[in-house]
């Protein structure tokens, strides 16, 4: 199974993005079957956070700048 392409993370994204900002505005979006308030606020905050960290990965791979870590031994 392939996994997600940028395009389908960008395009999570921008659902939660518009979604937060409906909220914002004190009305109630639905996403995925089910409805979502200013009481949801927090789950979108995070679901935006999710989908943007994917996003910035997905990017970076497409970019050939995958998530290297350099460790320094100690002295």
């Amino acid at each position: 199974m392939a996994g997600i392409t940028l395009a389908q993370a960008q395009a999570k994204l921008d659902e939660y993005l518009a979604a937060e900002t409906k909220v914002l505005k004190g009305q109630s979006v639905s996403m995925d079957g089910e409805t979502l308030t200013r009481a949801n606020l927090e789950f979108i905050q995070r679901g935006i956070d999710i989908w943007n960290k994917r996003v910035q990965n997905l990017s970076a791979a497409s970019e050939g700048r995958g998530r290297a870590r350099t460790v320094a031994p100690g002295w």
